[in-house]
């Protein structure tokens, strides 16, 4: 069986778009290709490396990259976190189905809100993951 591709998008790649990665890699890294980018630069949230950290996942050796990074390139999915990327959600080519589930962004809130901010997304998009999975994920076991 190939892999499907997904690509996930946020504003800065820094914090919501990482943990979905980094969460859908855990729990079906064997049926899917994951990346995520932003659509403007901003580097990674360590709020966002703790909150996976301390379930067991480490983005901390991952890199913020720019969408401009995957032009050109099929996507079976391109799933936006918030409504800031979806606005702005640039046209893949070959691009398969188009999934909108905006998160607060957790990087807003007051330094000492921030890491119970971080995990209460965290915990969303965990949530949220599946839901996605069973309503969206194309067969193609033909």
């Amino acid at each position: 069986m190939t892999k499907q591709r997904v690509l996930i998008l946020c504003t800065g790649n820094s914090a919501r778009s990482r943990m979905a990665e980094g969460l859908l890699k855990q729990i079906a890294s064997d049926r899917f290709e994951v990346f995520s980018a932003r659509t403007k630069p901003v580097g990674l949230n360590p709020n966002a490396v703790a909150a996976l950290g301390e379930i067991g996942i480490d983005i901390s050796g991952n890199r913020s990259k720019s969408v401009d990074e995957y032009a050109g390139q099929n996507f079976d999915y391109v799933i936006t976190v918030c409504d800031s990327a979806r606005e702005s959600c640039p046209i893949f080519t070959g691009q398969g189905v188009r999934v909108h589930h905006s998160f607060e962004d957790p990087a807003s809130f007051s330094s000492d809100q921030q890491p119970a901010k971080f995990r209460q997304i965290r915990d969303e998009i965990r949530s949220w993951l599946p839901v996605f999975l069973q309503n969206h994920t194309l067969d193609n076991s033909a």
